[in-house]
């Protein structure tokens, strides 16, 4: 498969990727709404991002600027490579 090029298509991606959050994130609230779970969800989603801003973007440019991650899984090869 090949990279994805067209920016519609890429902007539909990100869009869709914000709707499956907000809608899971909305039907796990629904189920049992609790301040305390509402907390924890947004204390996941935030630190998820970060690692994911973490291994993109922190390890790219502070760490090792050579190498270009395909993604999560490539990321998580490397590193259990390097130790």
């Amino acid at each position: 498969m090949g990279d994805l090029k067209n920016p519609r298509v890429i902007y539909l991606k990100g869009w869709l990727f914000l709707g499956c959050g907000l809608l899971s994130g909305g039907l796990l609230l629904a189920r049992r709404w609790d301040w305390q779970d509402a907390l924890l969800l947004a204390i996941c989603v935030w630190a998820c991002c970060r690692f994911y801003y973490f291994a993109f973007y922190v390890i790219e440019h502070y760490v090792d600027g050579d190498y270009r991650y395909a993604g999560l899984f490539d990321f998580l090869k490397r590193a259990w490579r390097r130790r």
